[in-house]
């Protein structure tokens, strides 16, 4: 995966590089805005209350899962362990319990009551689908009668649950930016640029993700070159180039959301189990993994990405929450498809069971609206 691009950059030089792009957009800020006030509500957001959800540890709990995949009518076979071979069952029976609290068990009615005539918005990569399917099925475990309609597209799909006419879509981009064709360069990935966000605009909850793909190479990369106004990269460090991306977004949030009818959150980076030295174990990968990483810290540390998303983040003016599950997700080498999917060749080590760890995921978006 072009090491020397991607996981072996000087830490210090892209810290120096963010607080350098931090110390211009905070002096052009203060040179146009009469009230410069760069907001970090999401950290208030993200430790709203008196509990912080993301650190805990993981428990086992009888009563889990949330639901079986042969009842729910919206998983993809990519996330369907259990239907296509997987042997064992206890991935799917751990419970996340927050060290300072207990938070609100998930609610399928309660939700869909509270977000009657609403609708709440995915956008990213797989990793959304992962989610947005995962919420899908848990709010159908528990209306399993309640009439609703799903439309599946290459871009946009939704599922509509009629009765309470709430509708929860996905809208499938890889790096939120803006990817072109260009008749003369071929792919281009616009690093300031996001015309697509139109499509976004009118929702009452977005949830947003990204990161896997901005270190693809090779023949899984779906970009030729990347544009920074009116400038062409072959190629540059995937931790700037997704800092820069990261910013464009910031700045569509905050020029486009209305926080009066809009909540925003933002699901943090979803770990990765290909390498076992990641958690002391070089010869191993997801592939066999049947319990969680058991010790109180996980080896491999904070990745570098996590790093980016604070900086931006911490900058952004409107309210977002940040759905903090890295930690969380990286003690679960455990809960990927490896070669239980249905859709895949090889491991899968970047997706997730369902239902499974994303169903923790939701859990903690339920307690950030309903605690």
């Amino acid at each position: 995966m072009g090491s020397s691009l991607l996981f072996k950059p000087l830490f210090l030089y892209l810290l120096l590089f963010i607080q350098h792009q931090t110390r211009k957009a905070e002096s052009k800020s203060l040179t146009n805005s009469p009230n410069n006030n760069a907001s970090t509500s999401f950290r208030a957001r993200k430790l709203a209350g008196k509990c912080n959800f993301f650190r805990g540890k993981w428990v086992y709990d009888p009563s889990y899962p949330l639901y079986d995949s042969s009842s729910c009518p919206f998983i993809d076979p990519e996330f369907n362990c259990k239907k296509y071979g997987r042997p064992d069952s206890m991935y799917a029976k751990y419970r996340w319990q927050p060290s300072s609290c207990d938070p609100p068990r998930f609610n399928g009615l309660q939700f869909l009551e509270k977000w009657r005539g609403k609708k709440i918005m995915f956008v990213g990569d797989s990793l959304s689908l992962n989610q947005w399917e995962s919420l899908a099925c848990m709010i159908h475990a528990w209306l399993p009668n309640s009439k609703y309609s799903l439309k599946s597209g290459i871009v946009l799909s939704s599922v509509t649950f009629e009765d309470y006419g709430v509708m929860i879509l996905l809208y499938r981009t890889p790096f939120l930016v803006d990817l072109d064709t260009n008749e003369k360069v071929g792919r281009v990935l616009k690093l300031d640029s996001i015309k697509q966000g139109n499509t976004w605009k009118g929702m009452d909850m977005l949830i947003f993700n990204t990161w896997h793909w901005w270190i693809h190479t090779g023949r899984t990369q779906p970009w030729d070159y990347m544009q920074e106004g009116n400038k062409l990269y072959k190629d540059m460090n995937r931790l700037i180039a997704y800092y820069k991306g990261l910013n464009t977004w910031a700045r569509w949030v905050n020029v486009n959301v209305d926080s009066s009818k809009t909540k925003v959150f933002f699901q943090g980076i979803s770990p990765t189990h290909y390498e076992g030295k990641d958690w002391n174990q070089p010869s191993e990968s997801c592939w066999g993994q049947v319990e969680p990483y058991s010790g109180s810290r996980y080896p491999a540390g904070t990745p570098l990405a996590s790093v980016v998303v604070n900086k931006v983040l911490s900058r952004i003016k409107k309210p977002v929450y940040l759905l903090d599950v890295t930690i969380l997700s990286q003690f679960r080498k455990d809960a990927h498809p490896s070669v239980y999917s249905g859709d895949r060749s090889g491991t899968d080590c970047s997706h997730w069971c369902l239902p499974g760890l994303p169903d923790t995921w939701n859990q903690l978006l339920y307690a950030a609206l309903f605690s």
